[in-house]
């Protein structure tokens, strides 16, 4: 036999390659039912969320806006306090209060200024200028005063008494200005004023201011005994009392002292009404009283 004929026969080749057999699926597992009185295991424990990390600028954010809020906060209550303040009562903002703290709350240049211009303060109207000399400290009525004209003061309560020398232009004549602070209120000060007006105390002799000289200047010797003419005037808008007193700045005594409005009449003939030393002690006054009266009405207007 032939090796050809020993060899098995070849099948065909199809003409369509055949299909790959899928392999069957595996059945689902079911866990088989726990037994009788079994515990079923308990789920499985579901992780915490991670911790929300709080970012440092969103801190400092935080931060930044408590402060403003407490400073918005603090401002507010500021200014209402403010606001209150400002419209309190007449008690804390009156012209009595004021003016009777004004003797240490008010600058001595504003209330003794260094130049008085007086505009129409002379004797036929003419001009004057006052330069002042030195400032006294502050004293008591006793000192500035003399002993009966203390007395009649007594009635409002003598607290403080300041008092500047002035000489005029031609330093021929030198006047003492003073304002006495009282503790009186509205009541007294108007009491004391209408005295003084009804008993004509603004003219005695024996109630006069004193001097206050000055060493090395024109007022070096102005003393008691140089006084010429005086005035004296209560203010009832503030618890002021204002006087002066003039005389000659060589030195010389008045025998008899006439008061400024009288030393200013026309047809006077002393010898302080002829050097108008009336003039001198009511224009003095009057610029160091309207000084004061205009600080004062300042200090009190209350801001719209």
């Amino acid at each position: 036999m032939s090796t050809e004929a020993q060899r098995a026969p070849v099948p065909p080749r199809p003409s369509t390659p055949p299909r790959p057999t899928t392999p069957p699926r595996p059945a689902p597992y079911f866990p088989p039912p726990p037994y009788p009185g079994a515990t079923a295991p308990p789920p499985p424990a579901v992780p915490p969320p991670p911790a929300h990390t709080r970012r440092p600028y969103r801190a400092v954010a935080a931060g930044v806006c408590a402060v403003l809020g407490l400073g918005l906060i603090g401002g507010a209550a500021t200014g209402s306090w403010l606001i209150s303040d400002s419209t309190a009562g007449p008690a804390t903002r009156s012209a009595y209060t004021v003016g009777r703290d004004a003797w240490h709350s008010i600058p001595v240049n504003t209330l003794f200024p260094r130049t008085l211009k007086g505009e129409g303060a002379g004797p036929g109207g003419a001009d004057r200028v006052w330069t002042r000399l030195a400032v006294a400290p502050d004293s008591g009525c006793a000192t500035a005063l003399d002993p009966l004209l203390t007395k009649t003061l007594r009635t409002v309560g003598c607290a403080h008494v300041l008092r500047a020398t002035y000489t005029d232009a031609t330093a021929s004549s030198v006047t003492t200005v003073g304002l006495v602070f009282t503790e009186a209120d509205t009541d007294a000060m108007r009491a004391l004023s209408t005295r003084f007006a009804d008993e004509h105390l603004d003219r005695r002799a024996d109630l006069l201011p004193r001097t206050y000289p000055v060493q090395d200047s024109p007022a070096d010797a102005f003393g008691n005994r140089q006084r010429a003419s005086w005035s004296v005037h209560v203010l009832t808008e503030v618890p002021v009392v204002v006087f002066s007193v003039s005389g000659f700045a060589d030195g010389r005594a008045t025998a008899s002292p006439q008061p400024a409005e009288q030393a200013m009449a026309s047809g006077a003939t002393t010898a302080a009404a002829q050097a108008g030393l009336g003039h001198e002690a009511k224009g003095v006054a009057d610029r160091v009283e309207r000084a004061l009266r205009t600080t004062v009405a300042d200090l009190t207007e209350k801001p719209e």
